[in-house]
């Protein structure tokens, strides 16, 4: 009887002995608990890049060499921030396709962004504000370099262009007899803009006409760069207001381009 009882005791503390080195290991000390997470790469760690967008402005503040606006599109509001240009509250503008980083602090103006998209140039009322600035000039740490895309800084030569069915210059002398009908042109690209309104917009050249009438724009969904040679098809549509100052007496909408 005395063993049997000594035979419980002991299981006793046994179960109880388990019983609290299981608790110890449920709460392991400070020393063993996973180390904190480091905070996520201002880019990669960020939502994708952000497509283009418009709207009006609602808040602007400089600092630092660049001009900040917070942009109402109508469905959100979102910050982004260009090489220093001119703005004012209520401005129609709108944002390229920008990437993302987040938890930005400017330390000029001892404040945090949750996310701020910084592009090479924002337009106001249709006309893009560059900075006399190379745009990568003090682009915040960790941001992609920004590509400067326009005919006088990349140096693109027109020369030797041949002529598709119809010339720049043609297209803009004869747009009341060409509005609505499919025409294919070739020329460079001076400038790309990805990812406005939904649209990739090209200025294309081909060395013919003169100020006013000696670059064309066309929408696509096509990636070119400049410098590129490509044939572009597509209708032509003349007075079209896409609102926000984009007004073209000509353009060539969703076309068709052909990088050569």
């Amino acid at each position: 009887m005395k063993k049997n009882l000594m035979l419980m005791l002991v299981s006793l503390a046994a179960l109880t002995l388990a019983a609290g080195c299981n608790k110890e290991q449920a709460s392991p000390t400070a020393e063993q608990k996973p180390a904190a997470q480091p905070a996520a790469p201002a880019v990669p760690g960020a939502p994708a890049a952000q497509a283009g967008q418009s709207g009006k402005v609602v808040e602007t503040m400089n600092a630092g060499g660049y001009t900040y606006v917070l942009v109402d599109t109508g469905s959100e509001k979102l910050w982004a921030a260009a090489p220093e240009f001119k703005v004012q509250v209520g401005d129609a503008v709108a944002v390229p396709q920008g990437m993302p980083m987040t938890n930005y602090e400017s330390k000029t103006l001892k404040r945090t962004f949750d996310v701020v998209y910084f592009v090479d140039s924002i337009m106001v009322g249709g006309a893009a504000q560059q900075a006399a600035a190379s745009p990568n000039a003090a682009m915040p740490q960790g941001h992609p370099p920004v590509a400067v895309e326009s005919a006088k800084s990349s140096g693109v030569s027109l020369a030797g262009i041949k002529k598709a069915d119809k010339t720049v210059a043609d297209l803009f002398a004869e747009k009341d007899a060409l509005a609505g009908k499919q025409i294919s042109i070739r020329g460079k690209v001076v400038k790309f803009s990805p990812e406005i309104m939904g649209k990739n917009w090209i200025h294309l050249q081909d060395g013919t006409g003169k100020d006013g009438s000696n670059d064309l724009t066309v929408t696509t969904k096509v990636m070119a760069k400049v410098g590129d040679t490509v044939v572009v098809t597509g209708p032509v549509a003349t007075g079209k207001d896409f609102g926000y100052g984009y007004k073209y007496d000509v353009i060539i909408e969703d076309a068709q381009v052909k990088v050569e």
